[in-house]
């Protein structure tokens, strides 16, 4: 017996290092999966070590140090505190965090996930790195006031019953909502910066492109259907298009690394359980087009035909397809002006698939052949028939500075 404990008394430690160790590797996890890293690390240094700006109408805020710094970070910090940051947006001190941090979603973080993420940070190299100094006009730049928008905002977002729902699409429920915080670019904001609650996942615009609509019956009119969403979650890209702007850092530091059966909880929640049929557009002839459509054909051919083809077919390694691409679907075409005037930098995404920059042709296309190709695109792959008048092209052009 007394040989029995002693052996139990020597491996217990080797057990509690086992059970840390595990918890560690699931914060890891849950940090990728609520993009912890996105805000927190600027290109080129330091995971978590700060300084990366986040533009606001109020002004810039710069993402804060989370490594284990005593100094700089949150080496101090208790897994308490670490909550409370998380969830309730205090500090240590007792200050309060801006809304940046998006903690109007993770008030609904479970404690043990918290408490696993805190583990992770804690386990990481320390860096004595401070973040640049947060500075916002007045009266945004008092961080007292936040109290009483914490009071009016910071726990408006409730999840869904889902007593009724499977453990399937609760997970995805909660990876949407809470950990991955999709709402807080796919949800319209009012004029002090909180999320429109009653408008809910129905998109919004960010940095002058528009994080499109997450709603079910949106997302089946754009042509996702479940295994074509969980392929886009894993690898950047599907038939509707590669991820780009602000969803393609989100593939690096984030969805890549979620399990098969999180991309499928995410796909069933967004979709839901017994999904319609997702629409198919058929191809339009051109004699089907408008005036100014049928114009837009030639622009096509002089601009964009040499990468994705004469017929929209796209070219492997080299652009995605105009037929079936989600962003020609929307009838908000913010984004598919946005890219054809900004272009898009050489994309990489996971495995071997990548794709080739694409010019920006802002200076080459005049109102009038912009609207025109607009109309083509949106016309002959987008099965969106009316057309874009030359006045809504140029309040968009306006809008983002062109």
């Amino acid at each position: 017996m007394q040989r029995f404990l002693i052996r139990a008394a020597l491996c217990l430690p080797l057990a509690v290092q086992a059970a840390e160790q595990t918890q560690i590797e699931r914060g890891q996890y849950l940090a990728r999966a609520a993009d912890c890293v996105a805000c927190h690390s600027t290109e080129g240094s330091a995971p978590y070590a700060g300084g990366l700006p986040l533009q606001s109408p109020f002004g810039t805020i710069y993402g804060t140090n989370i490594t284990p710094d005593k100094q700089y970070g949150i080496g101090n910090y208790s897994s308490d505190d670490f909550y409370n940051a998380v969830a309730k947006g205090k500090r240590a001190d007792g200050s309060n965090l801006y809304p940046a941090m998006p903690y109007t979603s993770y008030h609904l973080i479970k404690r043990e996930d918290s408490d696993a993420i805190y583990a992770y940070l804690m386990s990481i190299e320390p860096i004595a790195r401070p973040a640049p100094t947060t500075s916002l006009s007045f009266p945004f730049n008092l961080r007292f006031g936040l109290s009483v928008w914490n009071q009016l905002y910071a726990s408006d977002l409730q999840l869904a019953p889902a007593t009724d729902k499977s453990a399937q699409w609760q997970q995805g429920q909660y990876l949407v909502e809470v950990l991955g915080h999709c709402g807080e670019c796919h949800t319209p904001r009012n004029s002090l910066g909180a999320l429109q609650q009653e408008q809910a996942m129905q998109g919004g615009v960010l940095l002058g492109y528009l994080a499109p609509s997450l709603k079910t019956e949106d997302m089946l009119a754009r042509g996702w259907n479940s295994s074509d969403l969980s392929t886009f979650l894993r690898h950047g890209i599907s038939a509707q298009g590669s991820m780009f702007n602000e969803m393609y850092p989100v593939l690096h530091n984030s969805s890549q690394y979620l399990s098969d059966a999180d991309h499928k909880a995410m796909a069933t929640y967004l979709l839901g359980e017994q999904p319609g049929p997702a629409a198919v557009i058929a191809t339009q002839a051109l004699a089907q087009l408008s005036d100014s459509a049928q114009q837009g054909r030639q622009d096509y051919l002089n601009v964009c035909a040499g990468c994705h083809g004469n017929d929209g077919q796209g070219v492997p390694h080299v652009a995605v397809a105009m037929a079936g691409n989600t962003t020609l679907r929307q009838a908000d075409s913010r984004n598919l002006l946005r890219v054809i005037e900004d272009g898009i930098a050489e994309q990489q995404f996971t495995g071997f698939e990548r794709m080739q920059p694409m010019p920006g042709f802002a200076k080459q296309l005049s109102d009038e052949q912009l609207r025109n190709l607009l109309n083509y695109l949106r016309q002959t792959w987008g099965g969106l028939p009316a057309d874009m008048s030359a006045a809504q092209v140029s309040e968009l052009r306006s809008q983002v500075g062109h």
